[in-house]
Parts: C-alpha cells; sequence; structure tokens
C-alpha cells in the first residue's frame, strides 16, 4: 500500500479567480479585490489573460507615487507576463514555480483558461493540516508502543509494557534483557 502524498491543486486552489479587463482603472480594480477578499485580479485583454494586478502594484506603482487610482489604468501597472501552472499539477509544483519566479500567487490554467488561483496561503494552509495528521499519527503511535498490563516474565503490574521478541515486558525485564 502506498500513502500518496502529492496533492493536486485542484483540491486547494480557489476556482473562478477575480478578473478585470485590461482598460479598467486601478480604483475599480481594488473596488473588485476588496469585494472578493481577495490580493489580485488577473488581468484581461479579449477575454484573454494577459498579466495580473497585485495589491503590492497598486502600493509601489501607483499609491507611492502619488498617482490618483481612478486615473491609472490597470494595464499600466499589472505585471506580465503571467506566470501560471497546469490545473493538473500538483502544490509541489506551484510552490517551486512561486519560489522560482518570487511570486506569491499563480493563476491555474485549464486548456490555455485561467480556472483558478493558488495563493502560498493556500500551501501553507495544507501543510498547517498535514502537520498537524503526522502528530496525531506519532501520538497514536507512541500510546500503542506503552501498554498497561501484567509483565510476562516477573508478573507485576505496570504501566509501561513494552512487546520484545513477542513479550509483554516491564522496564526492570527489559533491562535484564539488555547486553552488559
Amino acid at each position: 500500500m502506498r500513502f500518496e502524498t502529492r496533492i493536486l491543486l485542484k483540491e486547494v486552489i480557489r476556482f473562478r479567480p477575480t478578473t478585470i479587463d485590461s482598460g479598467s482603472t486601478v480604483a475599480h480594480a481594488a473596488e473588485k479585490m476588496c469585494r472578493d477578499e481577495v490580493g489580485s485580479c488577473i488581468v484581461l485583454k479579449k477575454n484573454v489573460p494577459v498579466g495580473i494586478v497585485t495589491e503590492l502594484d497598486i502600493n509601489c506603482k501607483v499609491v507611492a507615487k502619488n498617482r490618483v487610482p481612478g486615473d491609472v489604468f490597470v494595464h499600466e501597472v499589472m505585471s506580465t507576463p503571467l506566470i501560471t501552472v497546469g490545473f493538473d499539477k500538483t502544490i509541489e509544483d506551484a510552490a517551486n514555480i512561486m519560489m522560482k519566479n518570487k511570486v506569491r500567487r499563480i493563476p491555474v490554467v485549464e486548456d490555455s483558461r485561467v480556472v483558478g488561483m493558488v495563493t502560498v496561503r493556500d500551501i501553507l494552509a495544507v501543510s498547517n493540516e498535514m502537520n498537524g495528521i503526522m502528530s496525531n499519527l506519532i501520538e497514536i503511535n507512541r500510546l500503542d508502543e506503552l501498554v498497561d498490563g501484567i509483565c510476562d516474565e516477573c508478573g507485576c503490574m505496570s504501566d509501561n509494557l513494552v512487546s520484545v521478541d513477542g513479550n509483554m515486558l516491564c522496564p526492570g525485564c527489559r533491562k535484564e534483557d539488555e547486553p552488559l
């Protein structure tokens, strides 16, 4: 039996990411991001993804330069080229692409069409969940190792029996079996 550790992106992505037309203003993009509670919009030109505008783009290219968001178009500040990952890939694949390109989110594509978005936060959530599961499995394994009962060797009651060569032994009897 093999335990599958490669988690597919379709298990963690946010489907139907927020999109905006390249001719829209940054103010409109910010409104959409606030409405959808996301940190980016996929920029479309004639319904084809051409870039992404993020909170960082807005902060560094508009706000920090004291530009008026309603007067700046998304195509002026979007990040290009659009870095994507395939729908059939794993979260490990996505994480590697993020690290290589130094980005925190990437659109997920299927047949050249954006179907979702995956973020560092999505990957960390899965990682934390897996760490919790592993911690519980380790704890269960520890509980299985120590048993209450009567020692097969000396007949004394113990809350610290361990199986040694098919016999349940207390700490005192286990020490007798250790080489000097």
